[in-house]
C-alpha cells in the first residue's frame, strides 16, 4: 500500500520546508530523506530552488509518525498507514490516567496561556527539590505527560515551543548557578550532527552538575571531527552524547564507532537516549546508559576506579 498523500501535492498546499519539519517534528533532515527513499514518504514538493516542500497533511503524520516510533513502532510497519490508522493505534496505547496533582497543575498554567505563572510554578519547584530533583522527578515527568496532553488534543504545538524555551532557559540557569563548577571527572557534553534536541542534553548536564562532576556544553551537532579534537583540548575525562528517537539506532551507533576510534582510550564514552534505548550493545568502549541512575552509578564507578590512580 503506498502512502495516503499525492505524489505531486499541489505547491499552495506545500509550505513547510525541510529546516521547519525538522524543528516541527522533531525528525531529522537525514531521517526525512531516508524515508522519502526507501518508503516513498513523505514525498514533498520541490520549489524553483529545487528545495523540498511539505504539506501540512505531511507535517501532521510525520509528528503523529514520531510520536508512535517513541512508543517502540518501527518506521517500516507503520509509515504507509493513514493518519487515521495512525491516530487510532495512538489512542489504542494511551493511558487512561491522568498526571500526578502537582504536574497537572504546571501543565495547567501552560494550557492557560499563562506565562508567568508557568514560569513562575517550573522555578518553584526548582527551588524547593534542588536541581537533581527537579530533573529527575519533575522535568522527566513533564516531558511524559505534556506528550499525552498533546495526544489528547490539548496541547498545541506553540504550547509546546514554549514549554521547551522555558525548560532550557531555566536548566542553563540552574547549571551555571551550581556551586564550585564541579571537580572530576570532567565531561564534555554534545550531540552528532543530526541531533538537535537540547532539553534531554542539558537534563544530563544538570544531573552530571548537581552530582558534582564539571562540565563541558558544546551544545548540539558538533561534528565527529571537532569532538575528537575538542576532547583533549579541554581535558576532559568523559564524551558524553545523547540520542533522541529522531535518530535510528544505527546511525548513533556508528556515529559512536567512529568516534570511539579517533578518541584516546583514556577517555570514556558514555551514551544514552530514545535513539539507543533498545540497542544491546555499542562499539566496545562505549557504555550504554538506559537511565539517570544508570549515570549516577557510572559516575561513581569512575570515581572509586580513579581515585586509586
Amino acid at each position: 500500500m503506498i502512502a495516503e498523500i499525492s505524489a505531486k501535492p499541489v505547491a499552495d498546499d506545500a509550505c513547510y520546508n525541510i529546516a521547519a519539519v525538522e524543528r516541527d517534528t522533531g525528525l531529522s533532515k537525514d531521517t526525512l530523506r531516508v524515508w522519502e527513499r526507501r518508503y516513498g514518504f513523505p514525498n514533498p514538493v520541490r520549489d524553483h530552488h529545487d528545495e523540498r516542500l511539505y504539506s501540512l497533511p505531511q507535517l501532521e503524520k510525520l509528528r503523529l509518525l514520531r510520536l508512535l516510533i517513541d512508543y517502540g513502532h518501527r518506521p517500516s510497519k507503520i509509515i504507509n498507514r493513514s493518519t487515521e490508522e495512525l491516530s487510532q493505534l495512538i489512542a489504542a496505547r494511551a493511558p487512561a490516567q491522568s498526571a500526578p496533582p502537582e504536574i497537572e497543575a504546571i501543565i495547567d498554567q501552560l494550557l492557560r496561556r499563562d506565562v508567568e505563572g508557568f514560569r513562575a510554578a517550573l522555578t518553584q519547584n526548582l527551588m524547593r527539590q534542588g536541581l537533581l530533583q527537579f530533573v529527575t522527578h519533575t522535568v522527566t515527568a513533564l516531558n511524559h505527560w505534556i506528550g499525552e496532553a498533546w495526544l489528547a488534543g490539548r496541547v498545541a504545538i506553540f504550547d509546546e515551543h514554549l514549554y521547551s524555551e522555558h525548560i532550557q532557559n531555566i536548566l542553563r540557569n540552574a547549571i551555571l548557578a551550581e556551586p564550585g563548577g564541579g571537580s572530576a571527572p570532567r565531561v564534555l557534553l554534545t550531540s552528532l550532527p543530526g541531533e538537535k534536541h537540547r532539553i534531554g542534553l542539558l537534563m544530563v548536564e544538570a544531573v552530571l552538575a548537581a552530582e558534582g562532576a564539571a562540565c563541558v556544553g558544546l551544545g548540539t551537532e558538533t561534528p565527529v571531527i571537532d569532538i575528537k579534537n575538542a576532547a583533549p583540548a579541554y581535558g576532559v575525562d568523559i564524551v558524553a552524547l545523547s540520542f533522541s528517537s529522531a535518530i535510528t539506532q544505527s546511525a548513533a551507533l556508528a556515529g559512536l564507532a567512529e568516534l570511539r576510534a579517533l578518541l584516546p582510550q583514556g577517555i570514556e564514552i558514555w551514551a544514552g537516549g530514545g535513539a539507543l534505548a533498545r540497542a544491546r550493545k555499542a562499539a566496545d568502549g562505549v557504555l550504554l546508559l538506559r537511565s539517570f541512575d544508570d549515570m549516577r552509578y557510572a559516575l561513581a564507578r569512575w570515581r572509586v576506579e580513579n581515585s586509586r590512580r
